[in-house]
């Protein structure tokens, strides 16, 4: 190697290095609070500050969701519309508006096994305190969901309900939302590597420099931390739903929060679903279809949406895959 080509080498080397931020750094937090569920938030930060500012935006978006869409909080405008809108139309937020659209497209997607109406029996549920409605309870209350009850009028931006007793809960996406809303305001702030997780609902923006992120589905009969397989992801959004999340036991039944709209029980027909895709709203809202139609019917529909994939263990504890994310495509066995 002769003089001028060192030279030219470490001439290079040297504008490399100073081309990389001296202090650039992962910046990691985790918060518990909001929308009732623990918040991850794991950035790439040229500047740790502007990194924790950042997050500080970040989580104040997510405290905006839950104001707006909560219905354990009373001046929640999802609250005000079950409390107003059987009455007449009621005019409500674009955002609100946006997502009781996407709501509904969910639900004609899955054949109505999402329905955010569920919550017109689920809200005789509470699970931290053993509370189940009774059969009679659950009759008198069924023919409240069905999410066709669901009145949207896009040039007045109003929703309606068709009937008395339908009341809506959007805990079945809310959190996919929130992520992605969480994501918009990082991009917003110049930010290109990122993950970002509400309870079961995550997306990732971005690789580690090289290396995708590795993301484990839990096993869901172990304890947290145990995994059923990892799965190595870069821009993607990754959602679980399982019955062990909030439920109760009783006389040998599992109760939990994930309601079948047809019956009004718990749905239990897998005990976890994951389901992979370009955004967490959607991950959110698919996520459910499992424990309500069944794995082989629930894979049909997996199957053939083109931007998702799916991964549910069922009540045998076996696993099952849709066909691009077989352990072969990529999926890794757990360690």
């Amino acid at each position: 190697m002769n003089a001028k080509m060192l030279k030219k080498i470490l001439s290079t080397g040297v504008l490399l290095a100073l081309a990389v931020p001296a202090h650039a750094e992962w910046v990691r937090r985790i918060t518990d609070g909001i929308m009732g569920t623990r918040i991850t938030v794991e950035l790439w930060a040229d500047d740790k500050d502007k990194g924790e500012q950042a997050i500080d935006a970040l989580l104040d978006e997510m405290r905006h969701v839950d104001d707006s869409m909560s219905t354990y909080k009373p001046t929640s405008e999802v609250s005000q519309v079950n409390a107003k809108a059987a009455e007449g139309p009621m005019h409500i937020s674009k955002e609100l508006f946006d997502l009781l659209v996407t709501a509904k497209e969910y639900s004609v997607i899955t054949d109505g096994a999402f329905d955010i109406t569920y919550a017109s029996v689920g809200y005789m549920y509470d699970f931290r305190k053993h509370v189940r409605p009774d059969e009679a309870q659950i009759d008198k209350a069924l023919p409240a969901v069905n999410f066709r009850h669901v009145l949207l009028d896009p040039k007045q931006q109003t929703v309606q309900f068709s009937q008395k007793g339908v009341r809506i809960d959007l805990g079945g996406i809310a959190k996919g939302y929130s992520v992605d809303r969480g994501i918009d305001v990082l991009k917003s702030r110049g930010f290109t590597r990122m993950y970002v997780s509400a309870g079961g609902d995550s997306r990732i923006v971005g690789d580690r420099f090289g290396k995708p992120w590795m993301v484990g589905i839990r096993d869901p009969r172990k304890g947290e931390g145990e995994v059923i397989t990892r799965i190595p992801l870069v821009d993607a959004a990754i959602s679980t739903s399982g019955d062990y999340e909030r439920f109760f036991e009783e006389d040998g039944v599992r109760y939990h929060h994930i309601i079948d709209p047809h019956t009004g029980h718990s749905a239990s027909k897998v005990r976890s679903a994951t389901v992979i895709g370009p955004y967490a709203t959607r991950t959110d809202g698919l996520s459910k279809t499992a424990f309500v139609l069944g794995p082989e019917r629930a894979m049909e529909i997996y199957n053939r949406i083109d931007d998702i994939d799916a991964i549910i263990v069922k009540l045998d504890g076996t696993v099952v895959y849709s066909k691009g994310i077989e352990p072969a495509h990529g999926a890794a066995p757990a360690k």
